[in-house]
């Protein structure tokens, strides 16, 4: 599944604002220098849809606010 999210670092309250079924805004506390932001963009995802943080990975937008994730959700049944 992709998502697509808009980053916003260095705030002072982290939060994760679902806007529709595949986008979100994600306000993180980390600077965005050294893959800092985006590692902890993945861990916050990762914590919403309640899945380990190895199966969320940055598909575009690496130096950009504006990220496309790809999430490995298993379907069962």
């Amino acid at each position: 599944m992709y998502i697509k999210v808009r980053v916003t670092a260095g705030v002072k309250e982290e939060r994760i604002v679902q806007t529709n079924a595949d986008h979100f805004k994600i306000f993180v506390r980390e600077k965005a220098e050294r893959n800092i932001a985006n590692r902890r963009v993945l861990e916050l995802i990762a914590v919403h849809y309640k899945i380990p943080v190895g199966k969320v990975r940055i598909v575009s937008g690496h130096h950009s606010p504006s990220k496309i994730l790809n999430i490995d959700i298993e379907k069962t049944g």
